[in-house]
């Protein structure tokens, strides 16, 4: 009876040791796939950055990322999912509804400036969305999911909430443009509490003066 106990727990044993082999497998093989999704849109980002859309390849983005092209194909289908999942953003919008009304657009410029700042996949973006219009796509989805809802919780009549986060669009990719893709020395030039005071006021009219 012993025996069979024994044998029995050391069959236990050997079934959870394989069990935690398998896990650890399992588990190293998600950090392989996570590193290697990883890679490939960093690679893809910069790419789209530097070629624009049209001119990024598949076999270049994976020469970058130092994996098969199969790869590339095998985790994203093809150039156009490839790009969708490199061009994701989550703007981070903050919630103005417990912001005072009139300090809003101040909000709302200082926002999108530590967001742009430095930030390639935004540049990226913009950069091929001006050419491009799979990228111009991706970024009204941007504006109409993400800045579109947050303009309608502080305008004066929520309907006119597109219209409003299409005039800001002007104002905050306008700057964008002109300081971090086409970097024009004055724009560039510009501290962020100057472009808070030239940007703000028009911002805040968009989003809550009445409609003329």
């Amino acid at each position: 009876m012993d025996a069979q106990k024994s044998a029995e727990g050391n069959a236990r044993a050997d079934a959870d040791a394989a069990g935690n082999v398998a896990a650890a497998g399992a588990a190293g093989r998600h950090r392989r796939s996570e590193a290697t999704r990883a890679a490939i849109l960093e690679a893809a980002r910069d790419r789209f950055a530097a070629d624009g859309y049209e001119r990024a390849t598949i076999r270049a983005i994976a020469r970058d990322a130092g994996i098969d092209p199969s790869m590339v194909m095998r985790y994203y289908g093809n150039k156009e999912g490839l790009f969708a999942a490199a061009s994701e953003i989550d703007l981070r919008l903050p919630d103005l509804s417990g912001t005072p009304r009139e300090e809003a657009g101040v909000r709302l410029v200082r926002h999108f400036l530590d967001r742009w700042e430095g930030d390639e996949t935004l540049n990226a973006l913009l950069r091929v969305s001006v050419t491009n219009a799979v990228g111009g796509e991706r970024l009204q989805a941007v504006f109409r999911d993400q800045v579109a809802p947050v303009v309608a919780a502080v305008c004066p009549d929520p309907a006119q909430a597109p219209t409003r986060a299409a005039l800001l669009a002007s104002q905050v990719l306008g700057m964008a443009l002109t300081r971090y893709v086409l970097k024009l020395p004055p724009a560039a030039a510009l501290g962020h509490e100057e472009i808070v005071a030239w940007l703000a006021p028009s911002v805040q009219r968009y989003l809550t003066a009445e409609q003329p």
